[in-house]
């Protein structure tokens, strides 16, 4: 099993929220006490957190289920129900979320940044909230809110200040085991790593992080050779490292100069603004290189540790420069604030939807088999608007209208 996964789907549960209590005093002395039934308590939130100590999303490939607690309800006494413990979820710097659309609902850069992914239900008010001048002695509760159930796709992009882009077998693996103490897989034949590797790499006064990126083929921007998967480590880096091997053992066989224009073509294909980050451009594995090769530009081996030392000190020139010029990446998340108010609008099959929580909420957390909370229902939908909406939104007697999974036939105020 590999170790490591840039790509998940995760499921998120957050917590339902407590049922209020039904409750009266019963007391010595007190034959006609009054409500004292307590709130349930809120259903936890579950929370993506990017975290430096997490390298891929492997965690999510054989389990990708992720729930938090459920609030207790309440009790007699006025005791009310606790809170539903959040659940954290540590994911890789990078990691960009996805909702089933595809669109971007979170873009954690930073250790530390977070998401609010699923959202716990509200607890339900216990009867002695239903206490009035009208209603002296209220049989009735809420039930807890459902917590937020929800799909969302994870895709990791490498943070690294340095991404080595290269043909197959062009000697990415070996030079980043040279400079840094990853250990990557490295073998005489094309496709050896089938996955990113990081390694750190100090030099003097400098550190920085170098990625060694699977080789692409022409056609990767288009997804050829898992082109997409590959090339989407490249988007973070602060620096290209081309790679053009000078020995002509590449899968097609392309000449030095050609390697480069075909890698060039395909990362601007993939993303335009790539071609402007700054970029290294070396002939590798020189010592096997044929004395009469076209190349121009500057050569290295990693295996004999020809000019690597020079090669750290450019990138590292690089890196700093880097640095200084381009701005901190930044997070990015959707913020999704509870929603106000509600609307009315026609659904496929002629019927009314109301839309909007609150009234959503009034109707799901109820008991609307007990005639007193059906009472107070249809009042806190009266004070919510609804049934001036409706009115302003055309329906007429009879028509059905939808509120979650309540379903009536409308009948306007006299």
């Amino acid at each position: 099993m590999s170790a490591f996964v840039d790509e998940a789907q995760v499921h998120i549960k957050a917590g339902n929220g407590g049922a209020g209590s039904v409750s009266f005093r019963r007391e010595a002395h007190v034959p006609k006490g009054g409500p004292d039934g307590g709130d349930g308590g809120d259903g936890g939130d579950v929370w993506l957190v990017a975290d430096h100590n997490v390298s891929s999303l492997l965690a999510f490939k054989d389990y990708p289920h992720r729930a938090a607690g459920n609030g207790t309800h309440g009790m007699g006494k006025g005791r009310h129900g606790a809170r539903g413990s959040d659940t954290i979820v540590p994911v890789p710097e990078g990691t960009v979320v996805r909702d089933l659309e595809g669109r971007v609902v979170a873009d954690l850069v930073h250790s530390g940044d977070r998401y609010l992914a699923g959202r716990g239900g509200q607890g339900g008010k216990g009867n002695a909230r239903f206490l009035s001048n009208r209603r002296r002695a209220p049989s009735f509760a809420e039930q807890g809110e459902v917590g937020e159930e929800r799909y969302l796709n994870l895709e990791l992009k490498l943070m690294a200040d340095v991404a080595l882009v290269g043909f197959p077998n062009a000697g990415k693996s070996t030079l980043i085991s040279v400079i840094s103490a990853a250990k990557p897989k490295i073998a005489n034949y094309p496709f050896t790593t089938l996955e990113p590797n990081l390694g750190v790499v100090r030099f003097q006064e400098h550190e920085f992080v170098v990625a060694d990126i699977p080789g692409l083929i022409e056609g990767a921007s288009e997804g050829r050779g898992l082109g997409h998967r590959f090339l989407r480590h490249v988007e973070r880096a602060r620096v290209l490292l081309v790679l053009c091997d000078l020995s002509a053992e590449t899968v097609d066989g392309h000449p030095p100069a050609l390697q480069q224009e075909i890698l060039l073509r395909e990362l601007g294909a993939y993303r335009p603004e790539l071609l402007d980050r700054p970029r290294l451009v070396v002939g590798s594995k020189s010592d096997v290189a044929a004395p009469d090769v076209e190349w121009d530009g500057p050569r290295i081996s990693a295996a004999t540790r020809g000019n690597v030392d020079w090669l750290v000190g450019e990138l590292a020139t690089f890196v700093a420069t880097a640095r200084a010029e381009q701005p901190v990446a930044e997070s990015y998340a959707v913020h999704r604030p509870a929603p106000e108010g509600v609307a009315v609008e026609r659904d496929v099959d002629g019927a009314w939807i109301v839309r909007g929580r609150p009234a959503r909420r009034a109707v799901a957390v109820n008991d609307l088999t007990n005639a007193e909370a059906l009472a107070y229902v249809q009042d806190r939908l009266h004070k919510l608007g609804v049934n001036k909406a409706l009115q302003r939104a055309g329906a007429r007697s009879g028509e059905v209208v939808r509120i979650g999974d309540f379903e009536f036939e409308y009948e306007p105020d006299d």
